[in-house]
């Protein structure tokens, strides 16, 4: 079974930086995309970041583009989400996933985290 659990949110200063991380306590997942979502209350979920299960290809939201960078570490069962010059528009919980099977698409997920909340003050 894959179980996902953020770590690494928190508060933080407009333009400061945190890096999440997701770990996989599960079954081994390096053959399967993992992506990084996000939710505001009263707004559905949106994906932010994706990477391959090879990791040599990524997606960025173009709202964080330029500013966040998704990685992985096949080792040690961890995605991460290096976030830069945030922004009060960041605000959001943050939500891990992973395929569970290879649909060959960075946008369809079947396993979630719990989240972890990112407060970005102005």
């Amino acid at each position: 079974q894959v179980q996902l659990v953020e770590s690494g949110g928190g508060l933080v200063q407009a333009g400061g930086s945190l890096r999440l991380s997701c770990a996989n306590s599960g079954r081994a997942f390096s053959t399967y995309a993992m992506g990084w979502f996000r939710q505001t209350p009263g707004k559905e979920r949106v994906i932010v970041a994706a990477i391959t299960r090879s990791g040599d290809s990524t997606y960025a939201a173009d709202s964080v583009k330029g500013r966040f960078t998704i990685s992985r570490d096949g080792a040690k069962n961890t995605v991460y989400l290096q976030m830069n010059s945030l922004k009060p528009e960041d605000t959001a919980v943050y939500y891990c996933a992973a395929q569970g099977l290879p649909y060959g698409s960075l946008f369809q997920y079947d396993y979630w985290g719990q989240g972890t909340q990112v407060t970005v003050s102005s």
